[in-house]
């Protein structure tokens, strides 16, 4: 494959991004949306965790983002906001396939980030004002006791809390990875060399796309 065919094919990252996990939810058996997502503190410690992404969000002029939801109290939260970067891989063993990106970050706690949060289990709703991710505590107990405190609270329709919400993040930089045999792998890198504001072409986020030795 010396050109980008088949399932590397097209002219929006972000449109291939969403038919590979399209395809991995049909195929993977577990969170099919699950990152492995990659932040530095303020000694420029890496630190790493999954999270669920839940949005690819394009917007049809090559350009978009990925976004995903959690406690802006948590580490990873504040090792955004110290840094505003932020990287990823998502990686299906079903596919063997994995993307890989690298960009900058911003919230979202506007509109929909409520209408996320309102879509969620009531369960998953009263945890989110219950926990103070990534803080110590007592006891699973202890957690049990905050959980039944917010749902006398909360109520059955409770509001998304101002320390939640979501992350987007803008890649300057999207590597899609392919199994190939003999660990001759097919990687293609898109480096983002203008965004829609500043492109020769109005409006248009351009891209620069190289073949990588595997």
């Amino acid at each position: 494959m010396s050109a980008r065919e088949g399932i590397f094919a097209g002219d929006d990252p972000f449109g291939i991004a969403r038919q590979w996990l399209s395809e991995a939810e049909a195929s993977e058996p577990n969170d099919p949306s699950a990152i492995a997502l990659a932040t530095v503190d303020e000694n420029g410690m890496p630190d790493a965790r999954m999270v669920l992404l839940k949005e690819i969000e394009s917007h049809g002029n090559g350009d978009g983002a990925f976004l995903f939801y959690t406690n802006y109290g948590s580490s990873k939260s504040r090792q955004i906001a110290a840094t505003g970067k932020a990287a990823f891989v998502m990686h299906w063993k079903s596919l063997r396939r994995q993307i890989r990106v690298r960009g900058t970050v911003t919230r979202e706690e506007g509109e929909q980030a409520d209408d996320y949060f309102a879509s969620r289990a009531l369960e998953s709703r009263i945890g989110a004002w219950a926990s103070r991710q990534s803080q110590p505590i007592e006891s699973r107990d202890a957690l049990l006791r905050e959980v039944r405190a917010q749902e006398t609270r909360q109520g059955t329709n409770p509001a998304r809390p101002q320390f939640w919400g979501g992350f987007r993040i803008s890649p300057l930089e999207i590597e899609f990875w392919g199994d190939g045999a003999f660990r001759l792998h097919d990687r293609f890198r898109w480096t983002k060399t203008a965004s829609s504001a500043d492109s020769p072409k109005a409006g248009q986020t351009t891209w620069k796309v190289e073949r990588l030795s595997p």
